[in-house]
């Protein structure tokens, strides 16, 4: 390959990584405008905090479903009809649940984006790691963190600005329509747009090579990935496939308790990302922010700062994970966010309960606290924002062989959901209790994923997909 060709090709594979990393921004949108409308509809539909927070949570049960079927699917159909089905899925929950008129069919609608969420996250990082080169893999593997973290942010700017318009998440709006449903409905429009630009992307020569498509994938290669040789690299995918016809959950079977050891430490990388209490910031930072003061403006605000700082600090991510590698910046996170969330625990040891009119009971933390509080949050968002955030997807895109990789992403995947629900469901639990238990268990399972990395995951930088081993 020329230099003269390497712009060319690095651009194309560069768009359609961005166009499949798409789903990714409705992933965060999808999964955090409920920040926003959270109080509200508690309001309007009279929720206590156990329903509270089986409503913000049950989109996670979908996305759990959607992400254990969508590897089955993605090698049935192909990588880019489970991304379509993915859009309509984003586009019926937006509408469904803007014009919900019950918690429960709020909820419905919410499971329905889960399902479209789950398939997003399982899809965006395999067919990326599929197409790109191993030069440059990590850097567009990261590319799905930044999407969601994207997303993340303009659902947060999206809810400020309509918040900021109307003069509150409850009040009527355009139409009559109160302004939480507009919230939801909002993100029909880049679903219509992911939808768009599914149709233009090119198969994933990986799938084509084992549905036997040849000259597919070698264009594929030639066009995209810019593979200076192509027909070693279909030899080589053809070995690693192993001559199997089909993939299952069958090819992920092992010795260690049922699966093979790479699919555990998929697994347990999942579970790890979201038991250090992420969601709790993207699903409640503005319910937090509240407690410790702020208006509701004011809170909405310091949440659209701190989606600010999470893409800032995945860009840094992307221009490191090819030259440091995955696991140093594991081990750095994992460090960074033990302090953070420690810091945070011993922060809201100090905050006084208040009693609401309604005999809600909520915390309040007076100065210097809450501006401890505040920085260490921003500091948990920087040390994952900056390395477990993007590098768990890049690894999970990229850590399995090529005869079983969408499986066993989907498993990972799955559980990843199921952790998300977990944290995210037992979190206004944990808190009426104690916001120092709540935060004080998410730094010990930080610190628990540190040991995790430095003694069972192993580095891919570099490494080719066709040489990963189960």
């Amino acid at each position: 390959m020329t230099s003269a060709q390497v712009p060319r090709i690095s651009g194309r594979v560069i768009g359609i990584s961005i166009a499949a990393a798409l789903g990714g921004f409705l992933f965060g949108y999808d999964t955090s405008v409920i920040n926003g409308a959270v109080d509200a509809l508690s309001a309007d539909f009279a929720l206590g905090a156990g329903l509270q927070g089986f409503a913000v949570s049950i989109a996670l049960l979908g996305c759990a479903l959607g992400a254990w079927f969508a590897g089955s699917l993605a090698n049935r159909f192909g990588r880019v009809p489970v991304m379509l089905v993915a859009a309509i899925l984003f586009f019926i929950s937006a509408i469904g649940s803007g014009f919900a008129f019950g918690v429960g069919d709020l909820m419905a609608w919410r499971a329905v984006g889960g399902l479209g969420v789950g398939a997003a996250s399982v899809i965006a990082p395999a067919y990326i790691a599929e197409v790109s080169p191993a030069r440059v893999r990590g850097r567009l593997g990261s590319l799905q963190q930044l999407a969601i973290v994207s997303g993340i942010f303009a659902a947060l700017l999206t809810n400020a600005i309509l918040v900021a318009t109307s003069g509150g998440a409850a009040e009527t709006f355009w139409f009559g329509i109160e302004t939480w449903r507009w919230m939801f409905m909002v993100e029909a429009i880049p679903a219509v747009v992911y939808g768009a630009m599914s149709l233009r992307l090119p198969e994933s020569p990986r799938y084509l090579v084992r549905k036997g498509d040849v000259d597919r994938a070698s264009q594929v290669l030639y066009d995209f990935s810019g593979e200076p040789d192509v027909n070693l690299k279909i030899q080589q995918i053809r070995d690693s496939l192993h001559d199997e016809t089909k993939e299952s959950l069958r090819d992920l079977a092992g010795r260690a308790f049922g699966l093979k050891p790479i699919v555990w430490v998929g697994i347990l990388l999942s579970v790890f990302q979201q038991f250090v209490g992420i969601n709790v910031i993207f699903y409640y930072s503005t319910t937090l922010w509240r407690s410790v003061g702020f208006s509701e403006d004011s809170a909405l605000l310091t949440s659209v700062i701190s989606s600010i700082t999470n893409i800032v600090v995945t860009i840094v991510a992307i221009l490191l994970v090819d030259k440091v590698g995955r696991k140093a910046l594991l081990v750095a996170g994992s460090i960074l966010m033990t302090i953070a969330l420690g810091t945070m625990a011993v922060a809201f040891s100090f905050a006084q309960l208040v009693t609401a009119d309604d005999g809600s009971v909520s915390a309040s933390l007076e100065a210097p606290w809450s501006i401890i509080a505040l920085v260490a949050a921003n500091l948990f968002v920087v040390g994952f924002g900056a390395t477990w955030g993007p590098i768990v997807w890049v690894l999970l895109g990229e850590m399995f062989p090529n005869r079983f990789r969408a499986s066993a992403l989907a498993v990972a995947a799955a559980a990843q959901w199921l952790a998300n629900f977990a944290i995210s469901t037992t979190f206004p639990w944990l808190s009426g209790i104690s916001l120092t238990l709540a935060y004080g268990v998410y730094a010990a399972f930080s610190a628990l994923s540190l040991v995790f990395v430095v003694f069972k995951v192993r580095e891919t930088k570099g490494r080719e997909l066709e040489s990963m081993e189960g």
